[in-house]
């Protein structure tokens, strides 16, 4: 598994963040799916996106600050492995969004392809901060 880290200065207070993250606007914010259905449960969501034939369940807890998403193991995922915790915080006159995420493609030789992913993952966090801050700013 590789690690991607990002942080963002956003120009918004925490609650006005908070207000535009929830599962469906993040997996928006990425970039790289369409957000078909969006089931709340009990104790999480579960999110089913996908393009270009491609189709994965997404599911999510909501966390202090922030939240944990992780793919959901089934046979035709695009990765072995993906899981993400997106949180904010007050910073200055404006908050702190970090997105730390473990991305595996399961697929030897893994220390190429694990890399590939964790570039490709890189990609849509930046793209989902950039979103985000357009949103809110």
């Amino acid at each position: 598994m590789r690690t991607v880290e990002l942080t963002r200065q956003i120009d918004a207070s925490p609650p006005v963040v908070d207000r535009a993250l929830d599962p469906a606007s993040i997996v928006e914010y990425e970039g790289s799916f369409e957000v078909f259905e969006v089931e709340r449960r009990e104790d999480d969501w579960l999110v089913v996106a996908g393009g270009s034939g491609l189709r994965l369940t997404l599911r999510f807890e909501e966390r202090e600050n922030g939240f944990f998403y992780e793919q959901e193991a089934a046979e035709g995922q695009p990765l072995d492995a993906m899981e993400t915790t997106i949180t904010y915080r007050q910073e200055g006159n404006g908050t702190r969004v970090t997105a730390v995420s473990e991305v595996s493609m399961g697929v030897r030789p893994t220390a190429i392809t694990d890399r590939l992913a964790a570039w490709k993952r890189n990609g849509e966090l930046e793209r989902a901060l950039d979103a985000l801050a357009a949103e809110v700013e």
